[in-house]
């Protein structure tokens, strides 16, 4: 296995942050597509991405994915889906130029009912991107947290494509659903082809559909019933949150997973040193 960096994560401007990830003895860069600190990957030109992959290449380093996260309620909206099915493809495309075969994305809440319209509409644009992807030589991979890792191979049996696999994120699974690394990583192995390294500590038992919002309605608890109880989930620094290490790494080790761990830290005061923690939990696991 190889460790990875969101090299957003620094919170540094983008070359200063492919530096650091290069100093820190980091083998691969995960970038976002669409982002506002910096000219996204979308808005530059071939000639302008070619430039930048020979700056990541000259420092060593590989791009391990693209993160297309496509905001809003993802590929529930059917409305606003022919948009995003049209910006998967650039960020599909800028997969092609970046020289990586995975774009990550969360999809949106899975509905817990097949008969739901919402679910058969997920079901059909990520069809619709997954073949666009497969066509490409790319996976659209799909991050686990909304929904316990059952439910997602569940929509990816549905979907039924090689173009769709999954971005294994452990600790959106301990801190939403309360999933144990170990079983998740064997129940979703067969699709598992990039993973987040983050660490979360769940709070309080939650409802998925409530925390990150669902067009789905009867999945969400009627407003009456609501009650505010303080924030669910908190993620942490690397080793100090809910997620089963030991165990996700026997998990790994046996379905031969040699691809990335990819550090995400989205929180904190102090990312860069926080990253530095991560990269020397990781090495002392992996070797």
């Amino acid at each position: 296995m190889k460790i990875g960096v969101i090299v957003e994560s620094f919170c540094e401007d983008l070359h200063t942050a492919l530096k650091s990830a290069a100093s820190m003895g980091i083998q691969g860069v995960q970038i976002y597509a669409c982002h506002h600190s910096h000219k996204s990957l979308i808005e530059m030109s071939s000639a302008e991405r070619a430039d930048l992959l020979k700056y990541i290449k000259d420092l060593g380093l590989v791009v391990s994915s693209i993160c297309g996260d496509l905001g809003g309620h993802g590929f529930q909206d059917k409305e606003g889906n022919p948009q995003r099915i049209e910006l998967s493809k650039q960020i599909i495309d800028a997969c092609c130029e970046m020289e990586t075969a995975v774009m990550t994305t969360h999809v949106g809440v899975v509905p817990t009912r097949d008969e739901s319209p919402v679910y058969q509409e997920m079901v059909r644009v990520a069809k619709i991107v997954g073949e666009y992807a497969v066509a490409n030589g790319v996976t659209l991979a799909i991050e686990t947290g909304p929904e316990p890792a059952v439910r997602l191979r569940h929509y990816l049996e549905d979907i039924g494509l090689k173009g769709i696999g999954v971005n294994f994120d452990p600790a959106n699974l301990a801190m939403v659903v309360r999933d144990d690394a170990e079983t998740a990583a064997a129940t979703l192995a067969p699709w598992i082809v990039h993973t987040h390294a983050k660490a979360g500590r769940n709070l309080r038992p939650c409802n998925p559909a409530d925390e990150y919002g669902s067009l789905e309605l009867a999945d969400l608890t009627p407003a009456d019933q609501r009650k505010d109880l303080g924030p669910a989930f908190l993620e942490v620094p690397l080793g100090q949150g809910d997620v089963n290490w030991d165990g996700y790494f026997r998990t790994l080790n046996k379905i031969g997973y040699d691809g990335f761990l990819t550090i995400e830290r989205e929180v904190g005061d102090t990312p860069k040193a926080d990253i530095q923690l991560a990269v020397d939990f990781l090495k002392a696991r992996i070797g």
